[in-house]
């Protein structure tokens, strides 16, 4: 047993930096894996598995000889722009619940495909995937998530089978454009690579995936599909408060330029998101004094409302507690210790393959799309990709030929990697989250059943383009993207008239 002093000198000796040995760096993956398993079996809520993990870091950190990760780098490792992001989108959409505008949308929806789910499952997946690609992805999931329950409990289709595609546009679209997705935001910083840029090389080959999954999923839950209630005549409910919905829709305006426009105005995406609540909620505020007269503790309770039950503060627990964890995993040298094994590997391969110039680029692209993707399933991407950027930019300089390809490899990885599992991006816990307070449970399971069979295909797609950028070039790769997109659509065109054709 310890003796006092000692005790004492442990409590105030002074946190240097942490232990980046075998030990400390092994400590790290196992708490990290116990933490997946955890999740996987669902033996507790999520936050408590998180918490839990993050207690015992802490514990070790500070009683024992391996400095995992201290309170301070611990503060470092919060990303603050994601948190307040989803506080700030997740008290305007509280806000436009109050107008009816969701189940107004909703039954407009319905009226539009004639109640048919798969219609309905696929307006939501691409409206999902198109709204991602030009907003931040988690963003558009805090407001497609409630028209998505919405219209399932209305069809009475399991919400499943209307979610889970969801999600899965949000992480493909968003990995379109750079600011579809944290990561390439980051990506886009440290190489220097423009909208345009991400544009030109990343649209096609997510249209092809876009295409091809809302394929799979349409197969996937055809069942669901087809035991949908019949609707009837559809009525369409009226919107509360028009005059709070016109206020938000142009708050919203402004809160999306702020989204376009961060990289001219230098505001982090949080800060229009926190800007644009406030005013919101404010104006809410406003003309509700204006036609009422409530008691001092309605008042209180009444300007409290939205924060306290419309933002998912289990969701934003979940989310630091993450954020520390894989911070330990940074500042133990775990990720860069995984890192540094592929710029290995890729060495050992091209001395021992004989490969070309060509060749080694391609296994370098594949295995940097590959190993984001596949290590992006499990933990959060954002860290991730600080880490990588570095080690890529190295490859970059170091590999011959058109290597700037890497990049592609990269931002195509981490944001498709997502989809592998519910904790693989900020998009999943947060429409997770949502949909529970919905009162639907989708089980990390389920999740992943799906997602990983769309992490698979999605990643053979990219294999496929960065393929075809390093032997063809950028122009050749785009034209014949074009072909197969007109192939495969026209090839479901022609399908779906066969089927309707009696006979």
């Amino acid at each position: 047993m310890l003796s006092t002093p000692l005790l004492l000198l442990v409590r105030v000796a002074p946190f240097s930096s942490s232990t980046t040995d075998p030990v400390s760096q092994l400590l790290v993956a196992g708490i990290i894996l116990a933490v997946f398993i955890l999740l996987t079996r669902e033996t507790a809520h999520r936050v408590l598995v998180i918490m839990g993990a993050v207690a015992l870091l802490w514990f070790i950190t500070y009683l024992t000889p391996w400095r995992l990760i201290g309170f301070e780098a611990s503060a470092r490792a919060l990303d603050v722009n994601v948190l307040l992001l989803l506080a700030g989108m997740m008290a305007v959409v509280g806000v436009l619940k109050t107008t009816g505008v969701f189940p107004w949308m909703v039954a407009r929806l319905l009226q539009q495909s004639a109640g048919r789910p798969g219609v309905v499952q696929q307006s939501v997946f691409w409206a999902t995937g198109t709204l991602s690609a030009f907003l931040d992805n988690v963003t558009t999931v805090i407001f497609m998530t409630p028209m998505a329950g919405e219209a399932a409990t209305r069809l009475g289709v399991r919400p499943v089978a209307f979610l889970l595609p969801m999600i899965m546009a949000a992480n493909i679209g968003g990995a379109a454009t750079l600011i579809g997705d944290p990561p390439n935001v980051m990506i886009g910083s440290g190489a220097g690579l423009s909208f345009l840029s991400f544009l030109r090389h990343l649209t096609i080959p997510v249209l092809v995936m876009m295409v091809v999954i809302g394929w799979v999923a349409g197969r996937r839950y055809r069942g669901d599909l087809q035991a949908a209630q019949a609707l009837g005549t559809m009525e369409i409910p009226p919107i509360h408060d028009p005059g709070l919905l016109r206020w938000a829709v142009a708050i919203l305006a402004g809160i999306f330029l702020g989204f376009v426009t961060h990289g001219m105005t230098g505001m982090p995406v949080a800060v229009p998101a926190v800007i644009g609540a406030a005013a919101l909620l404010i104006v809410q505020d406003a003309r509700y004094l204006r036609h009422s007269r409530p008691t001092e503790s309605e008042r209180i309770h009444g300007m409290l409302d939205v924060i306290e039950r419309e933002i998912e503060w289990p969701t934003l627990s979940f989310f630091a507690f993450l954020f520390i964890a894989v911070g330990a995993a940074v500042e133990t040298g775990l990720i860069d210790t995984l890192a540094n094994g592929l710029i290995g590997l890729i060495a050992s391969a091209e001395q021992g393959l004989a490969l070309s110039e060509s060749g080694t680029l391609l296994l370098a692209a594949l295995l940097i799309c590959w190993s984001s993707g596949i290590l992006s399933a499990f933990i959060d991407n954002i860290p991730y990709v600080a880490v990588s950027i570095p080690l890529v930019a190295r490859l970059v300089v170091e590999l011959p030929g058109e290597s700037g390809v890497l990049w592609w490899a990269l931002a195509l990885g981490a944001c498709l990697g997502g989809n592998g599992t519910v904790i693989g991006a900020s998009a999943n816990v947060t429409a997770v989250g949502l949909a529970e307070r919905q009162g639907i449970r989708i089980s990390f399971a389920e999740f992943a059943r799906f997602g990983s069979r769309v992490l698979v295909t999605t990643l053979a797609i990219a294999s496929v383009f960065l393929a075809a950028m390093i032997y063809l070039g950028d122009t050749a790769t785009n034209v014949y993207g074009i072909g197969l997109l007109l192939v495969l659509v026209g090839g479901r065109a022609l399908r779906r008239r066969i089927r309707r054709r009696p006979g």
